[in-house]
């Protein structure tokens, strides 16, 4: 049995054990996480492990990136689980601090990213960028990681973090986590333990509808008309009501009209409470 990582809470207890490593002359890296961890988390501590010495992984729900009407008091925290799941992987250190660690008295300052922060999540919740360019930013400049990495599944919030660590010329490599996915596809998601059976079947039936708008964007067809015929069998299916189906470009997640370089489609839809989030990519034809 693999010893839990150790946890500290404070700013000073991890810049401390950062500084210990630099001084060893160790890379490090950061998997920022908001806890009820699953597998696709756990495959970013080893995709990261292998680029870098030395893992933290942040356990933190963060509540300024949840909107009111979000679901903030519900979100699974299961820190005794997480320390045990992180137990059988390469994670070094877990960094879980309270919220008036992270938001002390007095706290006044945020991140806003425009342009890409204001589409898709951003224009159907607003303000969650600014709460995840914010914690994120702290998150790296607590930490200073030679790597961050970040899962494909949360597509447009990848691209904002790369966005702004770009634009605040934050000295840390962002990197991509390949999307993990349970046996039907759906993709893993801390939101999955809230469906009930009957609506876990129908949730496995995104990706395959994605799946099928992929190729026929790739067969020529309109990607309007592709879009359109990708939200009406979303709710055929049984999904109660889809935020959006958009074909964008990979990295300002504008809409397109061809993909002649290759775009992203990216998807939400609602069944019960829970919205699901979903992308693939589109190659070019």
């Amino acid at each position: 049995m693999t010893d839990n990582p150790p946890i500290v809470r404070t700013v000073g207890e991890l810049r401390a054990q950062v500084n210990s490593w630099r001084n060893e002359g160790h890379t490090i890296g950061l998997v920022p996480t908001m806890g009820a961890l699953h597998k696709g988390h756990l495959s970013l501590v080893s995709e990261i492990a292998n680029k870098v010495d030395k893992v933290i992984v942040s356990i933190f729900v963060n509540p300024t990136q949840f909107g009111k009407n979000d679901d903030l008091d519900k979100y699974p925290r299961r820190e005794v689980d997480d320390q045990q799941k992180l137990a059988q992987t390469p994670a070094t250190l877990i960094f879980a601090p309270t919220v008036e660690t992270m938001y002390p008295d007095g706290h006044c300052t945020g991140v806003t990213v425009s342009g890409i922060s204001e589409l898709l999540e951003g224009a159907a919740r607003p303000g969650h960028f600014n709460g995840v360019a914010t914690i994120v930013s702290k998150l790296l400049l607590q930490s200073m990681p030679d790597i961050a990495i970040f899962g494909e599944k949360d597509y447009q919030q990848l691209a904002v973090i790369r966005q702004f660590a770009r634009d605040l010329d934050i000295p840390t490599e962002i990197m991509g986590g390949k999307l993990v996915r349970e046996a039907d596809g759906l993709a893993y998601s801390s939101r999955n333990t809230y469906l009930s059976t009957e609506e876990r079947q129908i949730a496995g039936k995104f990706n395959r509808i994605l799946r099928n708008a992929v190729d026929a964007v790739q067969k020529g067809q309109n990607l309007r008309a592709t879009e359109k015929e990708a939200s009406t069998a979303l709710i055929a299916a049984g999904f109660l009501a889809v935020d959006y189906v958009s074909i964008a470009d990979k990295t300002t997640l504008r809409q397109l009209d061809t993909i002649a370089n290759g775009a992203q489609i990216l998807a939400v839809a609602r069944i019960g409470d829970v919205r699901l989030l979903d992308n693939m990519a589109i190659e070019a034809p």
